[in-house]
């Protein structure tokens, strides 16, 4: 059968090809052919052993050799990374799902055929959301998938369109422009995999070391070349021999925090130092040895960057990462750990003036889409009253945690309150109106705390954030998913920001209470979880961790 199929390939050269593509022998290859036979996962030419018969034998190669000498073909241009050409986000395959997958596949209302498929895949979403491949095949990447990017009626480095002039006449000459890309992106620690080795069962062992892992991480890493990045399970041991020097190659400048547990993982962000300069780098613990509740080593990481461009005055990004506890079952612990990583932000992002400057929050928050923690992050509100611990998550669909949380959900003595910021009254100096005011350094014994409050089941922050994603394709409605393995596959990982006012890419109700704002330019598009099935699911031959990158394209716009 593989003989029979291959000598196919080598008569039509190119089968199921996307027909708004155009396929030229003279030009790099951006991708691998993809055969398109039983076995969707192999490439030309195998990067990797794969376990074929013993008895077979290589077939004469694709067609006469004549016509393939005079391709102008050359070797060099497959590399390790070479994989299946995947024209769309629906990653189109004539591929079968592996059969584990079958059931549950077949239980998705997905009874389009290919060609409606395609015509559905070219519609325009809103917001004036618009879909193109890049124009620069050569800057794609060579991998399992290949992603799309998306963009809103902007002019962005990523991708040459044409600006619309009502929109240029939003961006006065009086504001300041600085366009940058942030990654979050959760790596899968080595040690965590080994620890969960159940939910790798879909791979093949070889694709599970780190020594095959990290190049291919790395690469991702150098191809989507974003100027932040957010990393989560990044091991330490790693880090330290490896990940860092990697990264300060390439011109990142490396911040880690470490777990305080056993677990020898932390979050990273790294950025480049062409953009920007470092303020404040300021980690954040959830572990609490005196409160019972905060008995878990998640951590946060929160900085305060400088972009390296010239304005009127001193402009300044927060950025914070993180990775909230796993389990579905205490969703109290989730909330209070995300309570203390928007309490550090407001403490890191608050301005002279009281307001804050633009803040991008990354990571795994291990909540889906929907769920109560999603609606607090975005709403910048909860009323937790009778809600069940097992449903702040929204990762079960049964909930097995059936305890109400209490009110309030953490102890006073934690020294946050309702609203998210820190107890601690700032004593000010003020002697004329615009002079500087400072923050007088106290000593635990001098603290004031604030007077209680009265017991309230609302929880309440003070920014007005959007999400880059919109969790759901709008042609089809089918899920946009960030991590998939064995046992599942949702959207856990976000990227947060503070909209300005007249970005109409973000979501309703975001108003610009800030010192300036963020407008999203362009995000790299998600998946389904049926297109990664089509490649064997993550991790896989050539995505070495079970979670995608995000990835979105900022600007600045400055008052």
């Amino acid at each position: 059968m593989l003989p029979r199929q291959m000598q196919r390939l080598g008569r039509d050269w190119i089968v199921h090809w996307n027909s708004s593509q155009v396929f030229s022998w003279n030009s790099p290859f951006s991708s691998c052919l993809r055969w398109a036979g039983q076995y969707p996962w192999a490439s030309f030419p195998l990067p990797v052993p794969v376990d074929f018969p013993a008895n077979w034998r290589l077939p004469p190669f694709f067609g006469p050799w004549r016509q393939f000498q005079n391709s102008n073909w050359q070797l060099d241009n497959f590399t390790q990374n070479c994989c299946f050409h995947l024209s769309n986000s629906n990653m189109k395959s004539e591929g079968e799902e592996p059969s584990t997958k079958k059931r549950r596949l077949s239980g998705q209302h997905d009874t389009s055929t290919p060609e409606e498929e395609t015509s559905s895949s070219n519609q325009k979403e809103v917001l004036c959301l618009s879909v193109a491949q890049n124009e620069e095949n050569h800057t794609n990447k060579r991998g399992a998938i290949q992603r799309h990017w998306e963009y809103f009626c902007q002019h962005s480095r990523t991708m040459k369109i044409f600006e619309n002039k009502a929109t240029d006449q939003s961006n006065r000459e009086s504001e300041a422009k600085f366009d940058f890309t942030v990654m979050s992106y959760n790596i899968l620690s080595q040690n965590l995999l080994e620890d969960n080795s159940h939910l790798y069962k879909h791979c093949r062992q070889p694709l599970l070391i780190w020594t095959y892992r990290f190049p291919n991480i790395l690469q991702e890493i150098k191809q989507l070349d974003a100027d932040v990045l957010c990393l989560q399970e990044v091991q330490e041991d790693h880090y330290r021999t490896e990940i860092k020097s990697s990264l300060e190659s390439l011109g990142y400048h490396c911040e880690y925090k470490m777990r305080t547990g056993r677990k020898p993982d932390g979050c990273a962000i790294c950025f480049k130092t062409s953009k920007f300069s470092l303020i404040l780098s300021s980690p954040v613990e959830f572990f609490r040895h005196d409160i019972p509740l905060l008995d878990r080593d998640n951590v946060g990481l929160v900085l305060l960057l400088q972009p390296r461009f010239h304005c009127k005055t001193n402009a300044a990004i927060c950025i914070a990462n993180t990775h909230l506890l796993y389990n579905p079952r205490r969703g109290d612990i989730k909330l209070t750990q995300l309570a203390m990583l928007l309490a550090e932000i407001a403490s890191v992002a608050c301005q002279k003036d009281g307001t804050f400057c633009p803040i991008i929050i990354c990571g795994d928050f291990n909540s889906v889409p929907g769920s109560p923690l999603y609606r607090f992050i975005k709403e910048g509100k909860l009323n937790y009253e009778g809600l069940a611990i097992g449903k702040v998550s929204g990762q079960e669909q049964f909930p097995r945690g059936q305890r109400i949380l209490s009110i309030p959900i953490w102890p006073k003595k934690l020294g946050i309150s309702q609203n998210c910021v820190y107890e601690v009254k700032q004593q000010r100096k003020e002697e004329n109106a615009g002079e500087k005011m400072t923050e007088a350094k106290l000593d635990n014994t001098e603290e004031i705390v604030i007077a209680s409050e009265k017991l309230s089941s609302k929880l309440q922050h003070h920014f007005k954030l959007s999400s880059v994603y919109s969790h759901y394709f709008p042609e089809t409605g089918m899920p946009e998913v960030t991590t998939c393995h064995s046992r599942s596959a949702v959207t856990v990982d976000y990227i947060f920001f503070s909209a300005a006012n007249d970005d109409i890419a973000a979501q309703p109700g975001a108003e610009d209470s800030f010192n300036g704002g963020l407008k999203l330019l362009g995000r790299l598009a998600l998946l389904t979880e049926q297109d990664l099935w089509t490649v064997n699911g993550l991790p896989n031959e050539n995505n070495s961790s079970d979670h995608l990158p995000l990835l979105a394209e900022f600007r600045l716009v400055e008052r």
